[in-house]
């Protein structure tokens, strides 16, 4: 029998400001890495006040990591040291592999009624591929295949595989899958997970449980106030459930749909050296960055300062 995969911890997110002053909502971050290994960062930029986001992410380097942004509601337009330029719509995703550096920026612009929406979320690469060359894909809307189970459920497939339908992200170190999913009142999503893979659920819309539990008292929960005794059954937006280890996540619904973004990969484990917009293994090598982003070195492959 299969084993389902139980709620490690429930983690609210947590307002903060970054970039030139946007206002978002941090899912997880530094502090959480040891449990979300490979990933590092998640952060929800929805709002409906262009005054919180219009200031935007003007250019600043990356270098060891994936960034990888989606946007649900508005558009962000973007650049990089490549030579890249465009616009990400709704439906877009952008997953750009910094590696050995990349000089990029990104401008939330929202749509006609002001309202922006989206999602970016830093994935690590082991030290085998920290300073692999740059690669951006651009995927459009319709290039991200829609499956429905037949049972209530419909999943956009960014990175990885459901009922033999693949996402157009494929051939990432950390074997990546990253799945919109929307599960309608009274149905369940049973997904296979992959042994050893990190694996989470981060609530945007609705309320739902996991795992077939309902009793809210059996996992940890961050970003509750220390005297807040009250624990609810169903896990709401703005929410992120981490998975322990299994062979498949459970999602239920009872009168209320629910939708969420089911992100897993395999942990590199090794040594994690992080300050800003770097991620690499030692402090010694973040060092050398930011002296090579100071001195005009830092871009190593096909692109200009």
């Amino acid at each position: 029998m299969a084993k389902n995969r139980k709620i490690l911890k429930v983690i609210r997110s947590k307002p903060t400001i970054e970039g030139a002053g946007v206002h978002l909502k941090r899912a997880f971050g530094s502090s959480e890495v040891p449990d979300l290994d490979p990933f590092l960062l998640l952060d929800d930029f929805r709002s409906n006040d262009p005054r919180q986001y219009i200031k935007g992410f003007p250019w600043h380097p990356h270098r060891g990591i994936e960034t990888i942004t989606y946007v649900l509601e508005g558009r962000v337009e973007h650049g990089d040291s490549m030579g890249n330029e465009g616009v990400i719509s709704v439906g877009d995703v952008q997953w750009m592999t910094a590696g050995s550096g990349i000089i990029h920026q990104e401008m939330p612009k929202g749509d006609a009624q002001g309202h922006m929406g989206g999602f970016q979320l830093w994935a690590n690469l082991p030290a085998s591929h920290k300073m692999m060359d740059p690669r951006y894909r651009g995927l459009t809307r319709g290039e991200i295949p829609e499956v429905s189970t037949g049972s209530g459920v419909t999943v956009k497939i960014i990175c990885g595989e459901v009922k033999g339908t693949k996402g157009p992200v494929r051939d990432i170190v950390t074997d990546p899958e990253y799945l919109d999913v929307t599960v309608a009142a009274h149905s369940e999503f049973i997904h296979p997970a992959k042994a050893g893979h990190t694996a989470f659920a981060y609530v945007i819309a609705g309320e739902g449980y996991f795992c077939r539990e309902k009793n809210p008292f059996t996992y940890e929960l961050e970003g509750a106030n220390y005297f807040d005794m009250e624990r609810k059954a169903f896990i709401g937006n703005n929410s992120l459930v981490v998975f322990d280890d299994g062979d498949q996540i459970v999602a239920s619904t009872e009168s209320e749909s629910v939708r969420f973004l089911l992100v897993s990969g395999n942990p590199i484990r090794e040594p994690v050296a992080w300050y800003g917009p770097i991620v690499m293994n030692t402090r010694e090598e973040l060092q050398i960055a930011f002296e090579e982003y100071r001195n005009g070195t830092f871009i190593k492959h096909g692109g200009k300062r």
